[in-house]
């Protein structure tokens, strides 16, 4: 009996040394998912105030979240929760500090939790300073740190998401206005039809259509991000209408504009084609018509799948008349005619 008891208490502290179930624990059978990644970017951020961070644990939950173990991520994200919120703030600040997710406050597809501590985290990231930041997480219950932990790691599991994409994803604006910030891929996109500026056809249903082609953007070192270009396919398609139906900003194609959660790409997985970009509300409903909708099935070409897969987001620019025409493209950003948004990616 004694020595069943002294089992049962080896299994527990086992359990709770390497964030196994007691089951494996007791079997000695941990369950783990390689690789760990390297998680020592936490330690240099500002949101854990200082206080001690256990990368182990964040390793093994990163991990388990890429691999999409629900009892591994459950056991984790539990004992994060319950005795390590240190590194819970650091999680989600590595995520919610960025300035692409400033915007996070505003999505309603974040929880109750996560919109209310996103300021903080983006506050500690410009200011150095997460004693704020830090001191909300500790003071959240568990239900509340749970929500927070577990959109965090959405962040850190889309795509294989590691420190490398959080850097990728931090988008800079600081572009050279002299560079070409814009590469077009071969061939035109899903759905694309070259058109000129006269004798496009009626609004169907008087809503203006726009077509999509797909093209990639150069962040500041190089590293490329998905960009859809929207060509007006319908006589009422242009700036005006763009303007009336979004309030996306002016752009010169010099830098990046802001990320707007309200946004949304979304992607069908099993056949890897663009569906609709959608603007939702407050309550998380589309509002309609969307802007772009598919017509027909065009599977992506597989490089620019793995850059949305990769990316998590895209950049939306238009409108062009001749998404061919590069010359165009140009002259239409010099003479701030096009509009832009960096949108969310969504996977269905």
């Amino acid at each position: 009996m004694v020595s069943n008891q002294r089992k049962k208490s080896r299994d527990k502290a086992r359990a709770a040394r390497t964030g196994a179930s007691r089951a494996s624990a007791a079997t000695g059978k941990v369950h783990r998912h390689d690789p760990v990644p390297d998680m020592s970017i936490l330690q240099g951020l500002p949101h854990s105030a200082g206080n001690k961070l256990n990368l182990d644990f964040a390793g093994r939950l990163v991990a388990a979240a890429r691999s999409g173990c629900g009892p591994c991520q459950t056991s984790l994200m539990g004992k994060v929760v319950q005795r390590h919120r240190a590194t819970l703030a650091a999680l989600a600040g590595a995520v919610y500090g960025l300035e692409l997710n400033a915007g996070a406050q505003h999505s309603p597809s974040l929880s109750a939790a996560t919109r209310s501590w996103s300021p903080l985290a983006r506050s500690a990231a410009v200011s150095g300073d997460g004693t704020a930041a830090f001191v909300a997480v500790a003071q959240m219950d568990e239900t509340q740190a749970a929500e927070l932990l577990d959109d965090a790691l959405t962040h850190w599991a889309a795509g294989g998401a590691g420190p490398d994409v959080f850097q990728f994803l931090d988008l800079k604006t600081d572009l050279d206005p002299q560079d070409s910030a814009t590469k077009w891929v071969d061939g035109p996109g899903p759905g694309s039809i070259p058109v000129g500026k006269t004798d496009l056809p009626p609004d169907p249903d008087g809503v203006p259509a726009y077509a999509v082609m797909l093209a990639t953007t150069s962040m500041p070192d190089g590293r490329p991000l998905p960009m859809l270009m929207l060509e007006c396919e319908t006589a009422g398609a242009g700036l005006a209408d763009l303007r009336r139906r979004t309030d996306w900003q002016s752009w010169d194609g010099s830098q990046l504009p802001e990320l707007d959660f309200n946004w949304r790409l979304r992607v069908d997985i099993a056949t890897r084609t663009l569906e609709c970009l959608a603007q939702i509300d407050p309550d998380g409903y589309d509002l309609l018509p969307h802007l772009w909708d598919a017509s027909e099935t065009v599977p992506l070409p597989e490089p620019f799948w793995d850059l949305l897969d990769r990316a998590q987001h895209v950049l939306v620019v238009g409108p062009v008349t001749d998404g061919e025409d590069q010359d165009a493209f140009q002259r239409a950003a010099d003479t701030g005619e096009l509009l832009a948004v960096v949108a969310h990616v969504r996977f269905m």
